[in-house]
């Protein structure tokens, strides 16, 4: 995913909502986590993450099964090898392609063409805020199974860009009275079989380009049918 193929404010939301200060800092934000731990420390439990947009990039491409202290220092020291690496623009490609979004929604075009039907350059508001609170719980937050939940969600962002002065309280009222879906549409999925067979001579950077005849698509979608029956 191409930042100019996803709307301005919803990515001024994301950087808002989940690294304010992602601009400034080269991976790790220290503010962020001293907030996090002396949070946990008061409450005994955790309030609030102080993981940046480069840390959860980290996560996502090198995920790991434990949580313990030696796997976020692995996590932390990935973040700084990726904004040495790398550019802001880029990471923040990176992670739009990778975030999860729900069952097996990954990347926010994929989020925003299952529950929106539209591509995330056209996303409104309260569809922005919605898709910035699904990566953090994916599972318990997705919209087609945990409605009231997603709701919520999308309305905590939506406080929280009022608070931050990105969204005015009007705009943000109006935007919390939109519906939140309530089930996925079906992706788009034009010759997925012959797109899938040529994957392995995909480069990366470059489109794959190929032509397919209506009649031979159809024919292999019943011989996958036929598979699936027996």
């Amino acid at each position: 995913t191409r930042l100019d193929q996803v709307d301005r404010q919803f990515v001024d939301m994301l950087v808002t909502y989940e690294d304010k200060r992602f601009w400034d800092h080269r991976g790790v934000d220290v503010l962020a986590l001293a907030r996090a731990a002396g949070q946990f420390v008061t409450n005994g439990r955790i309030v609030s993450g102080g993981s940046t947009l480069s840390m959860q990039l980290a996560r996502l491409t090198e995920p790991r099964d434990s949580r313990s202290l030696g796997s976020k220092l692995k996590q932390l020291l990935r973040s700084l090898q990726i904004e040495r690496r790398l550019t802001k623009r880029e990471i923040l490609e990176r992670y739009l392609t990778l975030a999860p979004y729900g069952g097996n929604l990954e990347g926010v075009r994929a989020a925003s063409l299952a529950y929106f039907g539209k591509e995330p350059k056209r996303l409104g508001v309260s569809e922005a805020a919605l898709l910035v609170a699904l990566p953090q719980l994916p599972e318990k937050r997705r919209p087609d199974r945990n409605l009231a939940i997603a709701h919520a969600a999308r309305d905590r962002v939506l406080t929280r860009m009022v608070a931050s002065g990105l969204l005015g309280e009007r705009e943000a009222a109006r935007a919390a009275l939109d519906d939140v879906p309530a089930s996925r549409r079906p992706l788009p999925a034009l010759a997925a079989h012959a797109a899938y067979a040529v994957l392995p001579r995909a480069v990366p950077g470059h489109k794959l380009r190929l032509t397919i005849r209506k009649s031979v698509q159809e024919g292999l979608e019943q011989v996958a049918r036929d598979a699936a029956a027996r």
